[in-house]
């Protein structure tokens, strides 16, 4: 590679970087997810541009992260937006002992009153981002996900359920419907025992076998085979 050309390579670096960067910051009232781990969730996106189908978000608080995917995937695609918009369910055993004292602990700053928003916000998120197709679809995972009906491949698939039962509700309604060569990121994979059994359950008792990558360390997703 030549000198010119490793110039040109980075300039061109720079340029993604700064609009990420500049996505985050007209976001950053409606995402809880730090700067770094918000522009690689937007890098990943990236990588499914050419993939034809629908983006669907499980978990989306006040609609920050979707909203920043959709201007990276472009405002033509069918986004779906799962929440209960009443914050998590209660955690359980199997998500660990960390789950469970995050949630008594009503006082801490990280609470963000159980990870409830109203939908308003995802809204006007979804609004700012002048996406065209949107469907907001209010409940519990285990209610909402077997009685919608998503007509066309899902070529992104980002899961923030927490915990171990709604990442299983998430992946049981919608694993098959990930194109093939689509992603599924999964946020709380390290961040919650819950979770990762969840994904390691699933792709067990299904016999899958597509593999669990890491992208800078942090974000952990899959490729749909």
């Amino acid at each position: 590679m030549t000198f010119i050309s490793i110039r040109i390579r980075k300039y061109f670096d720079y340029l993604r970087h700064f609009k990420q960067y500049r996505i985050f910051k007209k976001y950053r009232d409606f995402t809880m997810i730090p700067i770094q781990e918000y522009m690689s969730n937007l890098q990943l996106a990236e990588r499914v541009k050419s993939v034809n189908g629908s983006v669907v978000e499980c978990g989306v608080w006040r609609g920050g992260m979707i909203a920043g995917i959709s201007e990276i995937l472009g405002n033509q695609r069918d986004y779906y937006l799962f929440d209960s918009f009443e914050g998590l369910p209660d955690a359980k055993d199997i998500d660990g002992e960390g789950a469970l004292k995050w949630q008594a602990d009503k006082t801490s700053k990280g609470y963000f009153d159980n990870c409830r928003a109203e939908i308003d916000w995802a809204e006007k998120a979804m609004n700012l981002a002048h996406a065209k197709n949107t469907h907001f679809i209010k409940g519990w995972f285990n209610e909402t996900l077997p009685s919608t009906i998503i007509s066309e491949p899902i070529a992104l698939l980002r899961l923030d359920a927490d915990w171990y039962e709604s990442t299983m509700d998430c992946l049981d309604n919608l694993f098959d419907k990930v194109a093939t060569n689509g992603f599924i990121i999964i946020d709380d994979y390290h961040t919650w025992d819950g979770c990762s059994k969840a994904v390691h359950d699933f792709l067990s008792k299904n016999k899958k076998s597509e593999r669990i990558f890491q992208f800078k360390n942090r974000i952990v997703f899959i490729i749909k085979k």
